[in-house]
């Protein structure tokens, strides 16, 4: 039992829920900084599997080309191009079924632990169109050809990895994916982001712009080795601000690996009452801000020698630690995806440089994996941080939604959500649970925002935006928002902003105050503030301004006012 059971906080939930913010706040708080999720060991269990059916299903889609081999042969071909190749359009297919990134209850998917095709396979759901006055590619709901677009998706990455290919992917099987994603894009934002666009979409643009007669497989690999330098400089650039350093504290006191509560308190300055982070953290995140950007030069430089050897133990360092430490969101088959590929493209191929990049590919490279990041790091209410590649920076756009009354039948109204709310999936499906245990790890959920820089500042805007006591409201994370309604949840505010409010008020059920909505974006790199809107489903926009970052540092996460 005790593998299925989470680790509760020492307070009663249910008294916990009727306190003042500012007491909650600071309970919930210091249980994460020693406790964190409180996620079940069978959990993580469920994570290994996952990463084992995700390797396995790679190896039987590898058999069935003569260029490769059988898994008993793996030592033998795991470094072809094919290989690798095949591993990209896997892990492509693989996100968008929903089964990587944003599945599982580390994300606040309960039952069913997946959306993908649940959401994207059913004419009616919400989704979060780009363009929203694009003519049939526009719409707030699903329709048929949004389905018929997601199924082909589906169907040309089968169709790729299913062709017993004697050698490389050709145009045949790429073209599909590279043609059906963008538009699919520009129906939905969602699937778009779940595919990891910026990643998988872009190495399949680049393997489609060498298949021509007169282009070689180190065009390509060049090319490959250009994203994944991208990946990590801008990764570690993203994290040149105070953000990152919060996003350590709340990484290691969730960590499975790193349990010691010395070590957690350890990460804050005076742990209980002072939950700053500590110079130990600070370490720690400047320590890994400079490895991320270090391994991109590294590595382009290295050749073969010495210097590729030190490159490819600083991979495996940082991603080690990352996977080990199982962050929310459980980017996990995305991480071994990125090791792969580094020991597919710089240790197998040290003979090839990025300058061996074709002219199409160089263009491709420097619009999505240079010019996209420098201007989403710039401006990050232009540009999502999937695209920008600022991963994990803690420096996100984010949001909380307060519902009155405790009624959660005003959001689901009108809605086709094949979720059930989220109290509903923890109390009904998982052995053990009850509505104490469900408030419990929701409250943890709390703590993960406030803990973040940006959660500092929503005791501040608290006051600005509800009228009545907190304990008269849901209190609902904008991710949990999105992984009800929209399928899909990875950290973009972007995707539970006012155009979600917008979708989810046309039931017409919410009255004045009902739902009540603080949205928080980026803070832009050089600038020295965030800003922030609140929201009344009824009424629209109440008030709108600029928050200073200096300040959201001396603050305690339960500060009100």
């Amino acid at each position: 039992m005790s593998l299925l059971q989470p680790k509760l906080p020492d307070y009663d939930p249910i008294a916990w829920a009727q306190l003042p913010f500012p007491e909650r706040a600071r309970l919930v708080c210091q249980s994460w900084a020693i406790q964190g999720y409180g996620t079940p060991i069978a959990v993580y269990v469920a994570y290994l599997l996952k990463i084992g059916f995700y390797v396995g299903v790679w190896l039987a889609w590898c058999a069935r080309s003569p260029a490769l081999g059988m898994p008993s042969e793996l030592g033998t071909w795991w470094a072809h191009p094919l290989a690798f190749q095949k591993a990209v359009v896997w892990s492509l297919l693989f996100e968008v079924l929903g089964l990587g990134c944003g599945s599982g209850p580390l994300s606040g998917r309960y039952s069913p632990p997946v959306g993908g095709p649940l959401y994207f396979m059913r004419p009616g759901t919400l989704t979060s169109p780009p363009f929203p006055k694009l003519p049939l590619l526009g719409r707030a709901r699903r329709s048929w050809l949004d389905v018929g677009l997601y199924a082909g998706l589906v169907v040309a990455c089968c169709a790729a990895l299913w062709a017993p290919t004697d050698g490389e992917l050709g145009l045949v099987q790429l073209l599909p994916i590279a043609l059906i994603l963008p538009i699919l894009g520009l129906s939905d934002r969602t699937v778009f982001f779940a595919a990891r666009s910026e990643h998988y979409l872009v190495l399949v643009v680049v393997f489609a712009l060498a298949t021509g007669p007169n282009n070689t497989p180190a065009q390509w690999i060049a090319g490959a080795m250009a994203v994944h330098a991208a990946l990590w400089f801008f990764a570690g650039f993203s994290k040149l601000n105070h953000h990152f350093e919060a996003v350590v504290c709340v990484m290691v006191s969730n960590s499975p690996v790193l349990r010691w509560p010395w070590l957690r308190k350890r990460m804050y300055r005076a742990y209980p009452d002072d939950l700053r982070p500590s110079s130990l953290a600070k370490l720690m995140g400047h320590a890994g801000t400079a490895l991320e950007m270090g391994l991109p030069v590294l590595l382009l430089l290295a050749g073969d020698g010495p210097l590729l050897v030190a490159g490819m133990v600083g991979v495996l360092l940082l991603h080690g630690f990352i996977t080990s430490n199982v962050p929310m969101g459980v980017p996990l088959e995305w991480n071994l995806l990125v090791v792969y590929g580094a020991f597919a493209l710089f240790w197998a191929h040290p003979e090839v440089s990025v300058l061996d990049m074709s002219l199409p590919i160089a263009i491709l490279v420097c619009t999505t994996a240079l010019a996209v990041p420098v201007l989403g790091n710039l401006f990050p209410a232009r540009v999502p941080f999937l695209a920008a590649m600022r991963y994990y920076a803690g420096n996100w756009a984010m949001s909380i939604w307060l519902l009155r009354d405790r009624d959660d039948r005003k959001i689901r109204a009108g809605l086709t959500m094949p979720a059930p709310w989220i109290y509903d999936q923890l109390e009904g499906s998982y052995p053990y649970y009850s509505h104490e245990t469900a408030v419990a790890l929701l409250g943890k959920v709390m703590a993960f925002r406030l803990m973040h820089l940006h959660g500092r500042a929503i005791g501040k805007l608290l006051p600005k935006t509800i009228d009545a006591p907190l304990n008269e409201y849901i209190w609902l994370d904008g991710e949990l928002v999105a992984g009800l309604t929209l399928g899909w949840n990875f950290g973009d505010g972007h995707l539970h902003d006012e155009a979600l409010l917008a979708a989810i008020a046309e039931s017409g059920e919410f009255e004045e105050g009902d739902l009540r909505c603080i949205f928080i974006e980026a803070q832009p790199m050089g600038g020295s503030s965030l800003h922030y809107r609140i929201h009344d489903a009824h009424s629209g926009l109440r008030e709108e301004g600029q928050l200073e970052v200096s300040e959201l540092r001396e603050r305690q996460p339960w500060d009100l006012g």
